[in-house]
């Protein structure tokens, strides 16, 4: 090449040449030319580097100087010249003018482009045979990095790439500063401050991926592994680094990730928490594959979900909502450990598990399988406040954007239709917070209030038609605890009306109180309300404000002005958060009408209205029409209790009169009593819907069903002002029409009758006497015109029960409605009736003992007197003549042979008792309960043993006045009417006997348990004093007969001995000096000392231990016919027995002490209430070395040949079985009894019967033996088959010592 030819770039590009015109070389450095040998141009060359070397950014005149040598080295003849170190030296020359021209190299002609790559390419073959200058490239890569730009030409760029990778791919080895300078530009900082240095590092890494991988991998091998964090300044950022070589080329981390597995077990907490947020990253990424391909990773990293350390374990969490979003398939995997963290220990984890599966949801549903939605639905029970709320909250969105909005179609709808039921559910929780959550959430997601009324009214509609029974009574609840709190407010503005006075701030006082346990925290409320109500007293325009949002006639729009408008008066802009102003608002929602006004009315029975004609859109909504219109009618029903004034319209009414014609008796039912709770003002604005009204109201009362008729006597009784006239004409006729030979005609006239003669009893007392003298009781009650089936079933369905004996229930309902009308017994008509009453339970419901009626009728017969007499007591008048035998006749209802009659019985006790209507000695009829052999009846006592006492000493701390009434108010003043009832138990005839008293011990612990929970007042010591104190009297009921005072003193120190043993507190002075039921107890008689202690020390130890006996126990319980999967009916000789089973119901078993589980023990069940009793066999597992503290109470009965009486307290193990007819097999020998009681005549429940037999296997094993009315024997297993429980049998005659102990078995209808 002719160098000296060539044009001078220095003039050319910047003209800038030396003094005398030619290129300026640094000192001591001559001409380079292609004239002087190569020796010599490489000694020059060198000293060129090394001046270039020297040389920095800032030597603005040096770079003047030398800037056409610059251009000159990138002549052809230097850049190609054939000797190596020639090219070398110059790409070293080149290398520095491109660090101290930086940014803007000389080079930026387009002749001049080839110099930069030429350069590269320079410096690539001389890479390999100068490693002592290695760092020149380094220096060269961080300078690329350092210069590129957006501006740049891609070909540039292309170029510039193709070089760097040429340069890794084809040397030796890439060294870690090299590497540095590669990956330095992925750390964050870096990357968001040159996005082109990054974007060139990751295209270079891409295309050296098969020879850096090995580079990276023994980097992070020696930070990671080996802990040498000095080898790199990166070292810091290694997490940072692995994410973005990740999202790179996942190969650069082959061997990597191995690291990672490593780290992930590592001791340190922190560490290992650091790298779970790195692989949720890695993991969690849209397009990432790493779980499939690496799935020994994906496990370990599975394993913290589970790491003992716990922002692990929260990081783990969250990363699931993002795997969970990117990544449905991984879904599987995940399930089972978010299952447990769902119960971890920690709140924020319980609470970020619903929110990973809730924001997953809600971005797809199909992200989400059933069983996740299953862990948000457990939540909703948590014991965090925090959590459930998370929960339900949660839950709601989903349903408003599935079900409400139909986002995702009708699969998804169906997929969470349950929410709403469950979110109803909870308005059954304790907890105020709540029931205040789920009340926002209905009015916010399950039906907003903000819709427009004809939407908002068909969301209601057909949410209402599609609820489960639960969720709609928890609704209805709902709306009448609103209800309630509005008339509360209403009646503090009422006092706020009247003159200041004691009185006057006492009762404003009690009803602050009130409203304060009606809001979140009510400690923090009551303060809250108390200031808010002295604003009411002091601006009146507040007042009327309030005034406005609870006065019947408030529409929906008026409400939520009114709510804005007490609020913005309430405000306070200097305070932002403001606790008062949020508690008034909490009150606000919940008494403003948001849902309904006379417009939201109208609208709910237009949408009826198109069900009926069949325009509406049932069928689109999942709801059948007939389902929708009773629903519907249902609806307005309940609105009609709460919201009355909103119906007031003709077209309303019209709409009614159609639903009263219709053949579906519900719709027309519920129809009537729309218009008892809603017609006031019919008579007088309304006479057209008047007149068409009265001639349905009269053939539903004489001719509808019974329901229909009650509802007709009331309505017309409620509306109408000639309401004497309008009756007359229903009684006269119904009267002269009784037939007892038709009993299909009679229950209806028999309901109506009796209604008429309780609302107007100054009118048809006197004519009601003779119908019940002369027909009730002779015709109908004393008579047995049909022969029940003789199938030995206890209980039957309601529509399987024969029409004589619904007459008979009929007729004895009347009887109690015609006394409840009268209210005096002036007549004695009452002590007759109850005499009538008696005589039907101690008959077993045969009143005429004619046995041509059926064990099931006879059930139903039982229960309806026990009933009535319950309900007579309810009036005080009744209540003082009803004599304890008759007391104790009802009381024993509740340990019945039926399993219906005892729930049934137990279910109306507690209504009345815990609204206050019944006396207080019909709570002590619960601690019979103990006897009961199903889990769930004892469960379901003690529940309603809690509700009772809670609500009575709520009472008294809310009422003042309530403390002159002591004695029928406070819980503990039940203990001396307990202790009476169960000294006259018929099952207790020897009170020496350890297993009878084991028996009362459990009984009055059921009681007690409850009472002594918590002492007040020093009850326990009150509690003590009573029973000491009843040893100083008689029985009034038998004064004079030893025996029986001798068994009530005896119950007195089984309960002092409960009372010692349970309570340390029990010896302090009494509060004050209890007073004894004079019905009961005699007054104490001076001079009478009785320390006399009934019950031996060795009996009260074993009471004390609760030394268990051996027994072997079945139980069958009622089954109607038609229940599935039972085995075949087969009938054995020897015995008539009828089986009282149901197998539909779910298994429960148990093996804990059944007296003595807590609250829990209701949950654990699988029985409703509402269904029939399921079958249960309960074998019973003698216990040994029972600790005397864990083992509360163990009760037992003595042992009885083949059958023997329930078993009360012994550890069970419960299993299934499907037969009608149930036994169990007793293989040990019987129990035998010392010498029999003297026989008693039968009283209700037959006394436990003290014969006891000597039996062998084969030949007396299958003879039953009744141990007592109520306790129904069950049949041993035969070759034929199972034999049926659940009927009398006669007394074995032979009669032996006690030999062995023996498998027992009961009927769990007791």
């Amino acid at each position: 090449m002719d160098f000296t030819a060539q044009p001078k770039p220095a003039t050319a590009l910047c003209g800038v040449v030396s003094a005398d015109g030619k290129i300026a070389y640094p000192p001591g450095v001559k001409e380079i030319t292609d004239k002087i040998t190569t020796d010599e141009m490489i000694k020059r060359l060198k000293m060129v580097v090394k001046t270039f070397m020297d040389m920095d950014q800032d030597s603005e005149d040096e770079k003047q100087q030398y800037l056409p040598l610059a251009l000159h080295l990138a002549s052809e003849f230097f850049l190609r010249n054939p000797n190596k170190d020639v090219r070398l030296l110059v790409a070293c020359c080149l290398a520095d003018i491109f660090r101290i021209y930086a940014p803007e190299a000389p080079y930026t002609s387009h002749d001049k482009l080839k110099v930069n790559i030429v350069f590269f390419i320079l410096l690539y073959f001389s890479f390999t045979a100068v490693q002592k200058i290695a760092m020149k490239f380094y220096s060269a890569f961080r300078t690329l990095f350092s210069v590129i730009k957006n501006s740049h030409n891609k070909k540039v760029q292309m170029h510039m790439l193709d070089l760097m990778s040429s340069i890794i791919m084809e040397g030796d080895g890439v060294t870690q500063e090299l590497l540095d300078s590669i990956l330095i530009n992925l750390i964050p900082a870096h990357k968001n401050l040159n996005k082109q240095s990054f974007d060139l590092a990751k295209v270079l890494l891409k295309r050296t991926v098969q020879t850096i991988e090995a580079c990276i991998a023994n980097f992070f091998n020696q930070v990671l592994v080996l802990g040498r964090s000095s080898v790199s300044d990166l070292s810091e950022h290694v997490f940072d680094l692995i994410q973005e070589l990740f999202a790179i080329d996942p190969h650069l981390l082959l061997s990597v990730m191995p690291q990672l597995e490593f780290k992930l077990k590592s001791n340190d907490g922190e560490e290992r928490l650091a790298v779970v947020r790195l692989l949720a990253k890695l993991f969690g990424s849209k397009d990432s594959d790493l779980a499939t391909q690496n799935r020994p990773l994906w496990q370990c990293f599975l394993g913290r979900f589970n790491d003992i350390h716990v922002p692990v374990r929260l990081e783990s969490v969250k990363f699931a909502s993002h795997c969970l979003m990117n990544h449905p398939d991984l879904a599987k995997d995940l399930t089972e450990y978010l299952k447990v963290r769902s119960h971890d220990p920690e709140e924020a984890i319980r609470h970020d598990v619903i929110v990973t599966i809730i924001t997953a949801a809600k971005r797809d549903l199909a992200l989400v399988n059933d069983q996740l939605l299953g862990f948000v639905r457990e939540r909703t029970l948590d014991k965090r406040w925090r959590v459930r709320k998370e929960a339900m909250m949660g839950l709601a969105q989903l349903y408003k954007k599935y079900c409400l909005h139909g986002e995702a179609g009708k699969e998804a709808a169906e997929k969470v239709s349950w929410i709403k039921d469950k979110l109803l559910h909870i308005y059954y929780q304790n907890s105020i917070d709540d029931k205040l959550l789920v009340e926002k959430i209905f009015a916010q997601y399950l039906v907003p209030h903000n819709l427009e009324t004809e939407e908002r009214m068909k969301c209601l509609y057909y949410l209402y038609a599609s609820l489960d029974p639960n969720a709609v009574k928890a609704l209805n609840e709902m709306w009448k605890c609103q209800n309630m709190l509005r008339s509360h407010v209403r009646e503090l503005l009422d006092l706020h009306k009247q003159p200041t006075s004691e009185a006057n701030c006492s009762a404003m006082f009690g009803k602050l109180m009130t409203i304060a346990k009606n809001l979140p925290d009510p400690g923090k409320a009551q303060d809250f309300v108390k200031k808010f109500n002295q604003v009411l007293g002091d601006d009146e325009k507040l007042r009327s404000q309030l005034e406005l949002l609870i006065s019947p006639t408030c529409s929906c729009k008026q409400a939520d002005i009114c709510v804005r408008e007490i609020a913005r008066k309430l405000a306070n802009p200097k305070q932002p958060t403001n606790p008062f102003l949020e508690m008034v608002k909490f009150l606000l929602e919940r008494i403003a009408p948001v849902h309904i006004d006379s417009e939201a009315i109208s609208a709910l029975v237009k949408l009826m209205n198109k069900s009926i004609e069949g325009t509406a859109d049932d069928e689109e909504e999942g709801v059948s029409p007939d389902t929708a219109i009773r629903s519907g009618l249902e609806l307005l029903k309940v609105l009609s209790f709460t919201h009355p004034t909103s119906f007031h319209s003709a077209e309303t009414y019209e709409s009614l009169l159609q639903c009263l014609r219709m053949e579906d008796d519900k719709v027309a039912e519920a129809a009537i009593q729309i218009f008892r709770n809603t017609g006031h003002k019919i008579e007088t604005d309304l006479p057209q819907i008047r007149s068409t009204l009265i001639p349905i109201l009269h053939q539903k009362a004489k001719r509808g069903t019974p329901h229909q008729a009650k509802q007709a006597v009331h309505c017309i009784h409620a509306i109408f002002t000639n309401k004497e006239v309008q009756l007359a004409q229903i009684f006269e006729p119904l009267s002269r029409s009784l037939n007892a030979d038709v009993p299909e005609q009679l229950i209806t006239p028999l309901v109506s009758l009796g209604h008429i003669s309780m609302l107007a009893p100054d009118q048809f007392a006197s004519p009601m006497k003779s119908v019940v003298a002369n027909f009730i009781v002779k015709d109908l009650l004393m008579n047995d015109r049909s022969t029940g089936e003789k199938n030995g079933k206890l209980w039957s369905p309601d529509e399987e029960v024969s029409p004589e004996v619904l007459a008979k229930v009929q007729a004895i309902k009347l009887l109690v409605r015609w006394l409840l009308g009268m209210k005096n017994n002036q007549s004695k008509s009452a002590n007759s009736t109850l005499r009538l009453l008696s005589a039907m339970l101690v008959s077993e419901g045969d009143l005429t003992e004619q046995k041509r009626i059926s064990k099931s009728d006879m059930s139903r017969l039982r229960l309806a007197a026990g009933s009535a007499i319950m309900k007579l007591a309810q009036e005080p008048c009744y209540h003082e003549i009803i004599t304890p035998e008759q007391f104790q006749l009802c009381a024993l209802v509740i340990n019945d042979e039926c399993y219906q009659v005892r729930q049934i019985f137990a279910q109306k006790l507690h209504k009345a008792l815990v609204k206050l209507l019944l006396p207080l000695e019909y709570m002590a009829i619960f601690a019979l309960c103990a006897k009961d052999p199903v889990k769930e009846r004892r469960a379901h006592a003690r529940q309603c043993l809690l509700k009772n006492i809670s609500i009575r000493r709520e009472y008294i701390k809310q009422n003042p006045m309530a403390t002159e009434k002591l004695l029928s108010l406070l819980p503990e003043y039940v203990v001396p009417y307990m202790i009476h009832l169960l000294a006259h138990d018929p099952d207790f005839t020897r009170s020496q006997d350890v297993d009878q008293l084991r028996d009362i011990k459990e009984c009055l612990w059921f009681m007690l348990e409850v009472l002594m929970t918590k002492n007040e007042n020093n009850s326990h010591a009150f509690m003590k004093k009573m029973a000491e104190n009843i040893k100083l009297t008689r029985d009034a009921q038998s004064p004079d007969e030893s025996k029986t005072n001798e068994k009530l003193y005896t119950v007195c120190d089984v309960a002092l001995c409960v009372i010692n043993s349970k309570s340390a507190l029990c010896n302090a002075d009494s509060p004050k000096d209890p007073v004894l039921p004079m019905k009961f107890f005699t007054q104490p008689e001076k001079d009478f000392c009785n320390d006399k202690s009934y019950i031996s020390e060795e009996t009260r130890v074993l009471l004390l231990t609760g030394k268990p006996k051996p027994a072997g126990v079945l139980g069958a319980v009622n089954k109607p016919l038609s229940a599935t999967g039972r085995k075949p009916y087969v009938r054995s000789t020897g015995t008539e027995t009828g089986s009282n089973i149901n197998v539909n119901s779910e298994l429960n078993p148990s093996t804990g002490n059944r007296s003595r589980e807590q609250s829990s023990e209701a949950a654990e069940t699988g029985v409703s209430e509402n269904e029939e009793n399921p079958v249960r066999i309960i074998s019973v597992t003698p216990v040994k070395n029972i600790d005397p503290v864990k083992n509360k109470e163990i009760n037992s009965d003595q042992a009885t040949q083949g059958n023997i009486s329930s078993d009360r307290g012994k550890k069970r193990t419960v299993t299934a079985a499907g037969a009608e007819n149930i036994q169990q097999k007793t293989d040990e020998k019987v129990d035998e009894s010392g010498p029999p009681a003297p026989s008693k005549p039968r009283r209700g429940r037959r006394p436990k019967s003290e014969s006891q037999g000597n039996a062998t296997k084969n030949d007396d094993l299958n003879k039953p033996v009744n141990k007592g009315r109520k306790r129904a024997a069950v049949g041993q297993e035969s070759p034929g088959g199972l034999e049926a429980g659940n009927a009398k049998a006669p007394k074995l005659q032979d009669l032996a010592k006690k030999a062995a102990p023996a498998e027992r078995q009961i009927d769990l209808q007791r």
